[in-house]
């Protein structure tokens, strides 16, 4: 167990070491002048010379890089040129939506989809299976922005219940805050829902045609205790693998859904980031996002030793 953690961590650093390098490829040494794309067409020599000794983009890359990188193992992000504030402060501020937005709509997908994938597989073949992915199948090819949409125009326009959109804040309490967040939360979740309530229900009725399920059956086993007590911890271990591909299917998600709500979050900030080429910000985001990918899946390796018993058996021998 422990072997296999410390490659999966080595792996993850790697994968991280290669995303900031091409990220910083990119944006600060192929083709084209980063401080002439950030002041535009109309701006003179003079001012774009200035903004290249302001960014530090007079020096050699290599240099650039590696004060890069130390800049990020110590939370120095450097200045945001279109915000005139620390980019650390910045994200700071934007991943306190962001990162709650993200881990509620992770929660509701599962606990939406796992328990409508076993049960369509506890009916299979029946009309229940056929209606619940059917709906499944409906909610998958439907944008999370135009749940988001249609949300709006239900819950807050016509019935009034929830926030349009904006973000209050956590200091005016949690309710508010939970409010705000509620309905994109809900938006995201619905398509990773149905994703994991189709894996749900294919892996359970795979683990159904085991023949230990058989054995279970004829020790006096309900049909019912075997699928909930060990057919559905079985069938759990593909579901955790993909729980960590959606995370960051939810992080791209939250650049169109925070726009629909008008949400202070970080897929706002990068996506206004990149129409006001503020680099600097854009550059940072992105490594900060595969770092929370990274992060994640990290910790869905670290679930498999609790749902997987041959990683267990793995660690007695």
């Amino acid at each position: 167990m422990a072997g296999f953690l410390a490659r999966r961590f080595l792996g993850f650093v790697a994968t991280l070491l290669a995303t900031a390098i091409i990220v910083f490829v990119a944006l600060e040494i192929l083709p084209g002048d980063p401080a002439a794309v950030m002041l535009g067409v109309t701006a003179t020599p003079e001012t774009i010379a200035a903004l290249r000794t302001d960014l530090g983009l007079d020096q050699p890359a290599v240099l650039r890089f590696f004060l890069w990188l130390k800049g990020l193992a110590t939370a120095d992000l450097g200045e945001s040129y279109a915000y005139r504030v620390p980019v650390a402060g910045l994200i700071g501020e934007r991943l306190a939506v962001t990162l709650p937005l993200t881990l509620m709509a992770m929660g509701l997908s599962t606990a939406i989809g796992i328990p409508i994938g076993t049960y369509a597989a506890s009916k299979a073949g029946k009309l229940a299976d056929r209606l619940a992915m059917g709906l499944a199948e409906l909610v998958l090819s439907i944008p999370n922005f135009w749940f988001g949409i249609l949300f709006v125009l239900l819950f807050a326009v016509t019935l009034n219940w929830l926030p349009a959109g904006g973000f209050p804040g956590w200091e005016v309490g949690f309710g508010p805050a939970f409010a705000a967040l509620l309905l994109p939360a809900v938006a995201l979740a619905l398509p990773q829902a149905a994703i994991i309530a189709r894996l749900t229900r294919s892996s359970v009725l795979e683990a159904l045609a085991e023949d230990w399920v058989l054995t279970a059956r004829s020790k006096g086993l309900s049909r019912r205790a075997t699928l909930y007590r060990h057919v559905l911890r079985n069938a759990l271990v593909p579901v955790v693998t993909i729980l960590g591909l959606q995370f960051s299917y939810l992080i791209a998600g939250t650049i169109l859904i925070e726009n629909v709500f008008s949400l202070p979050g970080l897929g706002r900030l990068i996506f206004q980031a990149i129409g006001q080429h503020d680099i600097i910000v854009v550059k940072d985001l992105v490594v900060l996002f595969a770092g929370l990918v990274v992060a994640v899946n990290f910790a869905v390796d670290l679930l498999y030793g609790i749902i997987d018993p041959r990683l267990k058996r793995e660690r007695r021998r």
